[in-house]
């Protein structure tokens, strides 16, 4: 809660959350690649990093006492499920998996710890009216988490599935007849409804503000390609395709063994499978993307010390994960350092440039910037920032003159120059600020000269008249 003003993707959304605060239409005016309500709650906080920092730990105090009342439901060992908890708090309370950022999946964890739970309760309680309250709060709940960002469906499609397998009586060939499985289908409405019905709010507030397709082009379609560059193989999505494959295999073994796996068992290889392809689905080794296999992975532990005879399939299901989540991602390595570091500057033993770099070698040169341009800049004069670094447009208390907020979106989004040449020449802003490890700057400086040179960083002012 403490730290500077750092993390790049944080940087992002306390700009749209700036945005919003001033009126901007989300996607239509400001621009990010997830569904709204990540944006929405850095607006309601004034983008406020102690206040969304804070925020995020409620959210995880809250998804602990959650995840234990799950434990102790699908382990039914109390000793088992405060071992698990530990290790699961103490995973999500690191940075060694960004649990100290407040992004999407910090957030989205409490709404699927908590729709798991009462789903798993559903199938306790033979009370019909009651399992529908339960599976339409649980759609509601998970929808919430697939507003933050759209892989909440990889959950969402886990518990389905879970009520489905458990839920279909008949024998393994049976499912090949469909009328069978509408027959099963008609008992998880009410959840596939609750699930679509803030999705349906969301995009008609989007369709009534003229902005429904820059809402689905954002937060979905653009998330093809974004998903298809990391998935190459022999074809554009033959590594999404062979990963698609596992996960079919790994769920028709499930489905073929439900009955002797028990449903608690059953639950958690759902889920894993799941929440590993979920982290696995971009092809992308970002660390904040572990985060979602945290619950189940810790579930699979909790598997581990428990006497059962399938602790070698267990064991094989989680020896073959670890490796890969821990080969084909990359962790916070500093986390010890990162507590020193604290320690060090609350004491007085160190200053507030070292504390600073800590974090990042750039964060000195964010506030460096921010300090030269809160000093030169009028209330009602603007910016634009040639950079990565969104977090001096919070810094500064101003927004980007167009729709994007950093440079890579500029340049990788079909109207990105267009888009933002056109905001250049509306806002006339006073400072262009042009970062030194970004491409060339591909717009006109007529009207500006250069007035100062921060750390290689061009500071740019324009003529007065």
């Amino acid at each position: 809660m403490f730290e500077p003003y750092w993390y790049g993707d944080e940087g992002i959304y306390q700009t749209l959350g700036l945005g919003i605060d001033n009126g901007r239409v989300l996607y239509k005016e400001i621009f990010d690649n997830k569904p709204p309500l990540l944006y929405l709650l850095y607006g309601f906080l004034n983008s406020d990093q102690f206040l969304l920092r804070l925020s995020s730990l409620i959210f995880g105090v809250f998804s602990v006492a959650l995840f234990f009342k799950l434990c102790q439901k699908i382990l039914k060992n109390t000793n088992v499920s405060y071992v698990s908890t530990f290790i699961f708090a103490l995973i999500f309370g690191l940075p060694v998996v960004e649990g100290n950022i407040a992004n999407a999946e910090n957030f989205m964890l409490l709404f699927n710890i908590l729709a798991g739970l009462l789903v798993f309760k559903t199938t306790e309680d033979g009370n019909s009216a009651k399992k529908t309250k339960l599976l339409f709060l649980a759609g509601i709940i998970l929808s919430f988490s697939f507003l933050f960002k759209i892989v909440g469906v990889f959950d969402f499609a886990a518990f389905f599935l879970f009520l489905f397998f458990v839920n279909f009586s008949k024998k393994f060939k049976d499912i090949f007849n469909l009328k069978n499985v509408f027959n099963e289908l008609k008992t998880l409405v009410p959840l596939i409804t609750a699930f679509l019905l803030p999705i349906i709010f969301i995009a008609l507030y989007f369709i009534f503000n003229d902005s429904f397709s820059y809402f689905l082009k954002a937060a979905f379609s653009n998330n093809i390609g974004y998903v298809g560059y990391g998935n190459k193989l022999i074809m554009p999505q033959g590594l999404l395709l062979l990963k698609l494959l596992i996960l079919f295999m790994g769920l028709l073994y499930v489905f073929a063994k439900r009955k002797s796996l028990g449903k608690e068992r059953v639950f958690i290889y759902i889920w894993f499978f799941f929440s590993l392809f979920n982290a696995f689905f971009s092809g992308r080794p970002y660390t904040h993307y572990v985060l979602v296999v945290v619950p189940s992975f810790c579930l699979i532990l909790g598997l581990l010390m428990l006497k059962n005879k399938y602790l070698k399939l267990d064991f094989f299901i989680f020896a073959i994960s670890a490796f890969f989540l821990l080969t084909q991602f990359s962790y916070y390595v500093k986390t010890v350092f990162y507590y020193q570091n604290f320690i060090q500057f609350v004491a007085g033993q160190k200053n507030v440039y070292d504390y600073q770099r800590f974090f990042d070698g750039n964060t000195p040169n964010d506030y460096e910037i921010a300090g030269y341009i809160n000093n030169h800049l009028g209330k009602n004069d603007n910016l634009f920032i040639w950079g990565n670094n969104a977090q001096v447009y919070k810094l500064t208390n101003k927004l980007p003159p167009g729709r994007y907020t950093v440079a890579y979106h500029i340049t990788n989004y079909e109207d990105g120059y267009k888009n933002t040449e056109d905001g250049l020449k509306k806002e006339n802003p006073k400072f262009i600020i042009i970062m030194p490890n970004v491409s060339v700057y591909p717009f006109s400086l007529l009207g500006y000269s250069q007035k100062i040179n921060i750390n290689g960083i061009n500071i740019y002012e324009k003529f007065s008249k």
